[in-house]
């Protein structure tokens, strides 16, 4: 590729370049073959859009909110684990860049820069934060806590990691943090990642989930978490509308559809093609977001057509990162909002409120 990215996979193709085997892989690759990972993208083109003329697009707001808190466009970060391998400032650069556009950034749990550090990178930067259940209860309520000190808006509630998904690229890297870097929000050797523990022939982050996250939550384990604070909490991880309503009832703010970048269950539906169904089981009672495989403007578009509040992003932001930093990031969220006005207004909506399920219909004749 010669020239700045214009694309997602130019960046791609970009940050392939700049990064080591072992770190592009794990960031790439999804569970055992891939379908699902295949399918989160191709997912989209079986949705075809029927837009509106005549309507006067000379003026399009690309504004909403998300969990109460206003956005400049309904495209926000989504969690992604152990960023300064991309990239040196990591998730401080990432959250900068989502201020600077203003729009909203997760935090993983397995950041490489602490919910404080972030925190401070960008003060008045909207931040929400990403997070898994330990099997040391004591350790999950101090990282809601801090988040809650540090100014985060909402605990997004990772639900879809009992046990780390096989991954065979991590399995044959026997992928593991370098040896530079540890995950930040945690103290001891052990729960930090740490590449001095020595994790065998497996992929180290496998083996790091077998022994630290807690494999025996439940719904009830949402009520304990509603306990601990006063934020809004949304479950990240329903693929199922019999578990949306569930949700409902547990009393969640929000529903993320995610199949966790299809780096979890190989096999499971591509998110896009699930969103219908469970928008319509939550009755509108709570707010529906969704993840996996937006990669353009018109991706954004049939989401919010098919219900979504709004949409995070995950590779994409990485690769961002890895081409040229905050500067990369900035330039891969510009560059998704200027193809979502262009999607909007050639659609015909001049506002996000304008955008509804007529504007979408499934391909039946599709064979993808």
């Amino acid at each position: 590729m010669s020239g700045k990215p214009i694309s997602v996979d130019d960046f791609e193709e970009c940050a392939k370049k700049a990064l080591a085997k072992a770190v592009y892989d794990y960031y790439r690759s999804g569970a055992e073959d891939q379908q699902s990972l295949r399918d989160n993208v191709a997912a989209f083109a079986r949705w075809r859009l029927h837009p509106r003329m005549l309507r006067d697009v000379s003026s399009i707001d690309l504004s909403t909110s998300v969990l109460g808190q206003k956005i400049s466009m309904p495209i926000c970060v989504g969690a992604t684990a152990m960023q300064r391998m991309a990239h040196s400032e990591g998730e401080t650069a990432t959250v900068r860049a989502c201020r600077s556009l203003g729009t909203g950034m997760m935090l993983s749990s397995w950041a490489t820069s602490s919910i404080e550090e972030v925190s401070e990178a960008a003060p008045d930067g909207l931040r929400w934060m990403q997070l898994y259940i330990y099997k040391d209860r004591k350790l999950t309520e101090s990282l809601v806590q801090r988040a809650e000190r540090a100014g985060y808006k909402g605990i997004f509630l990772t639900i879809d990691t009992p046990y780390l998904g096989r991954r065979f690229d991590d399995i044959r890297n026997r992928f593991q943090l370098p040896p530079h870097l540890r995950m930040k929000n945690f103290q001891t050797s052990d729960l930090a990642f740490a590449s001095d523990k020595g994790y065998g022939e497996d992929s180290g982050l496998a083996v790091y989930v077998a022994k630290a996250i807690d494999p025996s939550i439940q719904w009830d384990d949402i009520e304990w978490l509603r306990g601990l604070t006063s934020l809004p909490i949304v479950v990240k991880g329903i693929l199922r509308a019999d578990d949306a309503r569930e949700a409902v009832k547990r009393g969640v703010n929000g529903i993320l559809v995610s199949n966790h970048g299809a780096r979890q269950l190989d096999g499971v539906p591509a998110t896009i093609d699930v969103l219908s169904e469970i928008v319509e089981a939550v009755e509108g009672k709570v707010e529906v977001l969704l993840d996996g495989g937006v990669r353009k403007g018109t991706d954004v578009l049939k989401a919010l057509a098919l219900g979504a509040k709004a949409v995070f992003i995950g590779r994409p932001i990485l690769w961002g990162l890895a081409y040229q930093g905050e500067a990369g990031v900035h330039d891969v969220l510009q560059m998704l909002m200027e193809e979502f006005r262009l999607a909007m207004a050639l659609a015909g909506c001049r506002s996000v409120n304008e955008i509804d399920r007529s504007l979408v219909r499934r391909d039946i004749a599709s064979k993808i």
